[in-house]
């Protein structure tokens, strides 16, 4: 299994410098935002389960621009429907990275469907996602952050993490306006971010 911020610093190095970061809240969110400031990512840190459906807009209103979309097992469990809307609308620019540690982080850690018999990648299958995979090993890395940044969408890619805190990092702002109004000039505006 993975330990989530080397991970989460290994992927982001491979980032495009147009491509759109998209994080659910609580780890996922203080992971990238330890990896230092970008205008080009957006932070959601009190909605549970928006994360996904905000990628999914966001990259068919940007189809020229890579959109990837980190959350964690809890979240996506949280609405599972959205796998499905994400396979219907088959945007080929979206990947979505489940970093996925078999427990709720934020709440103590109790064990979500995935340390049980559930399988977020086969769910994505089943919803319709033909490029998928479930990696756990360092070995799996390269093939990984090929699929996360070029293969054509939508992705699902179920990174296997070991389960525990970090510290927290917060992100650039916690006011939701400030936040989106930044995010939406960086988009819009590459040159100034």
């Amino acid at each position: 299994m993975f330990e989530r911020r080397t991970l989460i610093k290994h992927l982001l190095r491979q980032r495009p410098d147009n491509a759109l970061t998209v994080s659910s809240l609580g780890s996922p969110t203080w992971d990238i935002a330890s990896t230092g400031d970008n205008p080009l990512h957006f932070s959601f840190i009190g909605t549970m389960g928006q994360a996904a459906p905000f990628a999914l807009g966001l990259a068919l209103a940007q189809p020229n621009k890579r959109v990837t979309v980190f959350t964690g097992d809890g979240e996506l469990l949280m609405s599972l429907g959205i796998l499905a809307t994400i396979a219907n609308q088959a945007p080929g620019n979206l990947a979505i990275v489940s970093l996925d540690n078999e427990s709720y982080g934020e709440t103590g850690g109790q064990p979500t469907a995935t340390a049980g018999p559930t399988d977020l990648e086969a769910v994505a299958k089943g919803c319709g996602f033909s490029q998928t995979c479930t990696a756990s090993s360092e070995r799996d890395l390269d093939a990984v952050c090929d699929q996360i940044w070029t293969v054509k969408g939508p992705v699902f890619i179920n990174l296997k993490i070991v389960a525990g805190s970090s510290p927290l990092v917060f992100p650039y702002s916690f006011d939701g306006a400030t936040a989106m109004n930044r995010f939406r000039d960086a988009v819009n505006n590459p040159e100034q971010s």
